[in-house]
């Protein structure tokens, strides 16, 4: 799959890493080409792409936006015509003051982020885990796989996406509509609590059992 990634940080960079890994051909965008960040990922990452936002997205079939949340809407809101009909994979999550929800849990930040390219086809995923275990999944401890937890309303967007979450080493868990995204960022900040703030493994991670 072709696949633009826009956020070149921690998140960004880790998800960047394994698309690539598992064969698909990556693309940052990047306002700055010769920033510390993009070079160093261009020198690990082999045949790994950078472009301007815009004509990285063009050429893509799904976006990946790993920036931070109170960013998100600007980056997005120029990229409206280029993402008509593509997959959005919002990774971003809205963190508030002490670890709240950032928009009062009145809407999930997916769904503000969706009004703003509407034509987009908008799925939340890679979204409940830190850095770290984007960047090096945990093995499966039994022969159960870490789940990693995405929603969405257009099917095949879904399925493209949890096609990626395979390749990167998570079991996959369709949870539902894109109002599902809310809760999926509640989760997100139940896991900072427990990790950043409870001083718990970063390398902790969700699993579904039975059916």
């Amino acid at each position: 799959m072709q696949i633009a990634v826009i956020g070149h940080g921690r998140v960004g960079g880790a998800l960047a890493r394994g698309l690539a890994a598992a064969g698909h051909t990556v693309t940052i965008g990047a306002r700055d080409p010769g920033a510390a960040e993009v070079i160093a990922l261009q020198t690990a990452v082999p045949g790994l792409r950078v472009a301007a936002p815009a004509a990285a997205v063009a050429a893509a079939e799904a976006l990946v936006l790993a920036v931070p949340f109170e960013a998100a809407a600007g980056v997005l809101a120029p990229l409206r015509a280029d993402l008509a009909g593509k997959i959005l994979i919002d990774c971003t999550n809205p963190v508030g003051p002490g670890l709240t929800h950032g928009l009062g849990s009145a809407q999930s930040g997916t769904a503000a982020l969706a009004a703003v390219v509407p034509e987009a086809r908008a799925v939340k995923a890679f979204s409940v885990y830190g850095y770290e275990n984007l960047a090096d999944p945990p093995a499966p401890v039994d022969g159960v796989r870490p789940a990693m937890f995405f929603c969405g309303d257009d099917a095949g967007a879904k399925a493209a996406v949890g096609g990626l979450i395979t390749d990167l080493g998570f079991a996959p868990l369709d949870v539902g509509g894109l109002v599902q995204a809310l809760h999926l960022e509640h989760m997100t900040l139940l896991w900072v609590r427990m990790v950043r703030a409870g001083r718990r493994s970063p390398r902790l991670v969700w699993a579904a059992l039975g059916g």
